[in-house]
């Protein structure tokens, strides 16, 4: 998010020479005896960061990009959870820098400015499914999912761009991206200006990710490896379904699959029970109804209905439940799951199907405002 890209451009602008260059990240570990921190940077990497007498710490204030903001600290106001900017001599390939200079933004700070972050995301922000990339303009046009579905043209001429790597769906390990990677079907969520009549958007960031929804049925469930084994209903293929502590693990309560149902197919009954009953006859016209593109309805109004739903604990499935699992688009065989929720038999009975198989259209879990 925006104040990330505080340190970032505070790194660019000094200079990056063999006797001067910078680690940003978050430190795990501080260790004040020993004079060094340990960082889990940006990039990925972990490093050490050294620090001696000569060290200076300065901390930057809430919302400050200018270092003469920068307020003078010493090394105990230097905590695990800060965001730090360390600079000093890295030679190629280390991973141990001995700091002449270390920035932080406290955990404290971090945290008002994710609440400030999310709130601009939720109130500037619009989140689909890209259904056309036009590479020469740098646009893409998006639909945005939800009960009044409408496709979008965004500029992303100007946009920083990140995405989502298959084994986390954490915004924090999101990489940084370009518009090249970009592609039909992607989920996204954009941040920036609209126009006046809604229809087209300028963008400030874009992080996207290949996701898709599928339905299944359990096979096994091995809850201490957070792994499970499934059949893809729409595939009937055997998938391993991989959770971490990232993954959203909810029981849809019956009456809310129900009333979720129906907007599937406006002026019918929900089939329930997981039988295919009357769901199974109706085709992708009616069933998409106010969802739009042929899936579920209430793209962002779902997401805010599962995050309020009850938790799901793994062992609490058994054999033959049925389940819809958001997450990393299946290599055919696994998928990582961005949300994995139960009850949804109501869903299944009126679901599409093509060829006597369950299709979910474009249905997606919108890629939820960044956390971090």
């Amino acid at each position: 998010m925006k104040w990330c890209t505080f340190f970032l451009a505070i790194a660019i602008a000094s200079a990056q020479t063999a006797a001067n260059k910078s680690v940003v990240g978050e430190i795990t570990a501080a260790d004040s005896a020993a004079k060094n921190l340990t960082v889990k940077g940006d990039d990925g990497s972990i490093y050490t960061v050294t620090l001696d007498d000569a060290t200076s710490y300065l901390r930057l204030p809430l919302g400050e990009k200018d270092l003469k903001k920068a307020e003078k600290i010493g090394l105990t106001d230097v905590a695990v959870g800060d965001r730090l900017l360390a600079r000093g001599p890295l030679p190629e390939g280390s991973k141990t820098l001995p700091a002449r200079t270390v920035v932080i933004m406290t955990k404290a700070d971090i945290a008002k400015k994710q609440a400030q972050d999310r709130a601009d995301w939720q109130q500037r922000g619009i989140a689909g499914t890209i259904v056309a990339v036009n590479p020469e303009s740098k646009e893409i046009t998006i639909n945005t999912h939800g009960r009044d579905a409408k496709d979008i043209l965004v500029d992303t001429s100007s946009a920083a761009f990140r995405r989502y790597v298959a084994e986390s769906v954490r915004f924090a390990d999101a990489k940084p991206s370009s518009f090249a990677d970009l592609k039909p079907g992607d989920a996204v969520r954009v941040l920036g200006s609209k126009s006046d009549d809604g229809a087209h958007y300028k963008a400030e960031e874009l992080v996207s990710g290949s996701f898709q929804a599928i339905a299944v049925t359990v096979n096994s469930v091995d809850a201490a490896s957070g792994e499970l084994q499934v059949t893809d209903l729409q595939t009937k293929k055997n998938v391993t379904v991989k959770t971490n502590q990232n993954s959203m693990l909810r029981r849809m309560p019956e009456t809310m699959a129900t009333m979720l149902a129906r907007r599937m197919r406006p002026g019918g009954e929900a089939g329930a029970g997981g039988s295919e009953g009357r769901g199974g006859a109706e085709t992708g016209g009616a069933a998409a109804g106010r969802g739009g593109r042929g899936g579920f309805g209430g793209g962002a109004d779902l997401q805010q209905v599962l995050e309020r739903a009850p938790q799901l604990m793994l062992a609490e499935l058994k054999k033959g439940d049925a389940l819809i699992i958001s997450g990393s688009r299946p290599d055919g065989s696994t998928v990582t799951a961005m949300a994995l929720v139960a009850g949804v038999e109501p869903f299944l009975a009126a679901a599409p199907r093509t060829g006597g198989q369950v299709n979910l259209g474009s249905w997606n879990l919108d890629v939820g405002v960044p956390e971090q």
